[in-house]
């Protein structure tokens, strides 16, 4: 019992630590938590989590050698990267594997900032990625969609106070992380067969489309934990 109490007194004492030390983090993790979990604000904010999906598609694309014709934002939410060359072989691959693990290792990339107390890089990083993206995109809808998050992320990095910085970047990245998770679990929901990015890879390799959402489903889940750690213990 004596054991039972003093475990249960050392996650206390962890906790208050954390809320003392730790505030605007926490705080940005439970908002972020709730834009991603409440079906009627992820409605809206989810084409963040396609813009970055997408801009993994185009960048992967770009190194593994085929060429971007461009990138289409939809107001559904969903999008589409279209590259050329090979129809087969590893650089289209690595294209399709592009996409889902993208919003993690972004969300990964700015905990490891905001850590670092490089929050105003962070955010002119986010705005560089984002003007990149722009000049691919070839739809109307993509063009606001990548301009309004550009003019938000710029006006918080522009005029924002650092308590504001450091709360707006740290949620984006919660919401990356977070958002990563849930996109994987509307893959493995979806009822739509045949166009999804697991299902191309599950055509192109001889891994089936589930092991592929199990594959996206345990980097999201890695990519949480280890942001938690920087972004918490850091």
């Amino acid at each position: 019992m004596g054991d039972g109490t003093t475990t249960l007194q050392r996650a206390a004492d962890a906790v208050t630590l954390l809320l003392d030390e730790r505030p605007t983090v926490l705080l940005a993790a439970v908002l972020a938590l709730l834009a991603v979990g409440w079906s009627a604000s992820w409605r809206w904010t989810r084409t963040v989590v396609t813009i970055a999906h997408e801009g993994g598609h185009a960048l992967v694309a770009v190194v593994a050698g085929r060429g971007l014709t461009g990138i289409r934002l939809h107001a559904d939410t969903s999008g589409l990267t279209v590259s050329t060359g090979a129809r087969r072989g590893p650089g289209l691959v690595l294209t399709f594997l592009g996409g889902y693990p993208a919003p993690s290792l972004l969300g990964i990339g700015g905990a490891l900032l905001v850590a670092a107390d490089r929050v105003a890089l962070m955010l002119w990083i986010a705005i560089a990625l984002l003007v990149a993206t722009l000049v691919h995109v070839r739809n109307a809808f993509g063009v606001f969609a990548v301009l309004s998050t550009g003019v938000l992320v710029g006006a918080v990095a522009w005029w924002g106070e650092p308590g504001l910085q450091d709360g707006f970047a740290a949620a984006l990245c919660w919401f990356l992380l977070f958002g990563s998770m849930r996109a994987v679990h509307e893959l493995q929901r979806s009822r739509r067969r045949g166009a999804s990015d697991a299902d191309m890879l599950g055509s192109l390799t001889w891994l089936p489309r589930g092991m592929w959402v199990l594959l996206f489903w345990l980097l999201a889940a890695a990519a949480v934990i280890v942001a938690a750690g920087i972004l918490l213990f850091g």
